[in-house]
């Protein structure tokens, strides 16, 4: 096969990587499978075949071998495509703290993501699921507050140059509870994800795979 095929969703995790795919200028083929549609289930299980686990991102490589995990995917295509400069390399001093942090976005904020939208996984008791939802999002509050305290921003997250973090902190601010709390929880960030919001390379592409209603980015009074 020939380029990438990348099962998403708009509104999901998987838009930073088409988002990356785009900044790369990769072509790729798009099969839209929104896996939290409970009134189209066939649509989600489209990605079946990819992913046995029904979620998106699942990316398949030209050489058909299949990646799932958002984190993985990003900092793989860094890899195959590094003159796209989307990441530090091997040797840069930036290198750790881009692992550290985009392993920390997957793990500490957006795993719980599987949680917070469909609590009965955990809470079968409905009286206990709408606490168990306050929870994650004040400790996904929390996360974002503990990286905004340990990391010393740039014009980016890591420096002078974007990367792959820039875009998966942006799509993964835009999740509930959305980006007002996540400016108040990480003041540092929040020019960051705005920069970002504002590429011009990506101008037509957040309308049309992560729209919001107008006042959606306003920051509290």
């Amino acid at each position: 096969m020939a380029g990438y095929v990348l099962y998403g969703a708009v509104g999901s995790g998987a838009v930073a990587v088409e988002a990356a795919l785009r900044l790369m200028g990769q072509p790729y083929e798009l099969i839209e499978a929104v896996t939290f549609d409970e009134d189209h289930p066939e649509s989600g299980d489209k990605v079946l075949g990819a992913n046995p686990m029904r979620q998106v991102p699942a990316l398949v490589l030209p050489s058909s071998e299949v990646m799932t995990e958002s984190a993985a995917i990003l900092i793989r295509l860094c890899e195959l495509h590094p003159q796209a400069r989307l990441a530090p390399g091997p040797d840069d001093p930036a290198r750790s703290q881009f692992l550290r942090w985009m392993s920390f976005v997957s793990a500490a904020i957006y795993s719980l993501y599987w949680v917070k939208d469909d609590p009965s996984r955990l809470a079968p008791d409905e009286a206990a699921q709408e606490p168990l939802v306050q929870r994650c999002l004040e400790r996904i509050s929390d996360c974002w507050a503990i990286m905004n305290d340990q990391v010393e921003p740039g014009r980016w997250i890591l420096g002078e140059e974007l990367s792959v973090l820039d875009l998966y902190v942006t799509v993964v601010s835009r999740f509930q509870p959305r980006r007002k709390r996540f400016y108040a929880a990480a003041p540092k960030l929040a020019p960051i994800v705005q920069a970002v919001d504002a590429l011009p390379e990506l101008a037509d592409f957040w309308p049309e795979r992560y729209p919001f209603e107008p006042g959606w980015d306003r920051l509290p009074a």
